[in-house]
């Protein structure tokens, strides 16, 4: 089974829906859940906000963050998802930011990545990749890094949910 497959059928085992917000991979991550037969059930949709303006403007990612880090920085991540989260109407939003190549990118070499995660509680996960290959090897990579942490979040907030349901035991 895919992490695609694997994460979707833990959000619809949830009643939980999933947003993506996508840079560097132009797509690709919703792509990859909507190859799953059913996605439509817990994917809500995607925003690829390439341009940095899109992500401020669709996103509601900081204005100042972004003029003062650039793009690829973890908190732009983290906004990202939490973006698109609110404005898609999902439970969980991801995101991925990072620079696939061929040239260095706001100070960051190629193969800088951040992905991110924005769930229904708390705060997020962010993920620092270092990836090494060409363009189309980093942006596949950051699809299933992105994916897989999702899977992650779902699997340990099922075991803390089961927790709770069973008096802490």
């Amino acid at each position: 089974m895919s992490t695609a497959a694997r994460v979707l059928g833990l959000l619809a085992e949830r009643d939980q829906t999933l947003a993506a917000a996508e840079s560097l991979t132009g797509g690709l991550v919703a792509g990859e859940l909507t190859e799953v037969p059913g996605a439509s059930k817990s994917f809500r949709g995607s925003v690829t906000a390439y341009a940095t303006a899109l992500k401020r403007e669709l996103l509601g990612v900081d204005g100042t963050l972004l003029a003062e880090r650039g793009a690829v920085d973890p908190e732009v991540a983290l906004q990202m998802a939490a973006g698109v989260r609110l404005r898609l109407g999902a439970d969980w939003g991801i995101a991925t930011t990072g620079v696939a190549g061929p040239e260095p990118q706001d100070g960051q070499p190629v193969g800088t990545v951040y992905v991110a995660v924005a769930g229904p509680v708390g705060a997020g996960k962010v993920a620092a990749l270092r990836l090494n290959g060409g363009r189309a090897e980093i942006r596949r990579e950051s699809v299933r890094s992105v994916l897989e942490l999702l899977g992650h979040e779902l699997s340990g907030n099922a075991r803390a949910q089961d927790t709770e349901q069973n008096g802490g035991n």
